[in-house]
């Protein structure tokens, strides 16, 4: 029997799922950021940008990606309609010339101010759904799960790689065993320059005498 006042947990399927109950949270976390942020208010993704650029100015498009988080086409797209809407300014990379950089604009700067205290209202109403002693092991292992985040590009990188290397070794091998085969078979004896040709004939001539003496 269930005791009064709890509910049973459901065990299996989508209970057990980390993948579901991470976008369940997901959601959740969205819904209370939107709600603290506005309709008017900077979305997540404007803000983490915002910020991350604020932290270290001169930032590419690439760095963008690792300190964010955000995949590479949504994070060109987003810098360009946060430019057109004054947030940002772009400039070409003064570590390379074929990138540009990009700078909180002034409208940037206080778009920024203004959503920071909105921000960390949402972050305290999604820990206060956690009992105080839970908190702060919530928050490592989210920092665990990022850093797993960051590197797996890195990872995939190393074994993409790895395998590449082990492709060409197993070519060079292959070549090998083959010219070593090669090496081991008999070789073919070279025929010698005219043994091939028949041997030439001549048919002795017989004069009789008589038609000799006629002669």
């Amino acid at each position: 029997m269930v005791k009064s006042g709890k509910q049973a947990k459901i065990k299996g399927g989508l209970a057990e799922s980390p993948s579901h109950l991470m976008h369940r949270v997901l959601q959740l976390a969205l819904d209370i950021y939107a709600e603290e942020a506005g309709p008017d208010g900077l979305t997540q993704r404007q803000f983490a940008v915002l910020e991350a650029v604020s932290v270290r100015s001169g930032l590419t498009q690439t760095d963008l990606v690792k300190a964010t988080g955000i995949d590479r086409s949504t994070l060109a797209d987003l810098v360009a309609r946060m430019t057109a809407k004054g947030l940002l300014e772009r400039e070409r990379s003064a570590l390379d010339a074929r990138a540009k950089a990009v700078r909180l604009s002034e409208a940037g700067q206080t778009a920024l101010e203004a959503a920071r205290p909105r921000v960390e209202a949402a972050d305290k109403r999604i820990l206060a759904l956690l009992p105080k002693a839970r908190r702060e092991g919530f928050l490592d292992l989210l920092t665990s799960l990022t850093e797993a985040a960051d590197a797996a590009p890195e990872q995939a990188k190393a074994v993409a790689l790895a395998a590449k290397k082990a492709a060409k070794e197993a070519r060079k091998a292959e070549k090998a065993a083959k010219k070593a085969l090669d090496a081991g078979k008999p070789k073919k004896k070279k025929k010698a320059a005219g043994s091939a040709a028949e041997p030439v004939t001549t048919e002795a001539v017989i004069i009789p005498l008589k038609e000799t003496a006629k002669a």
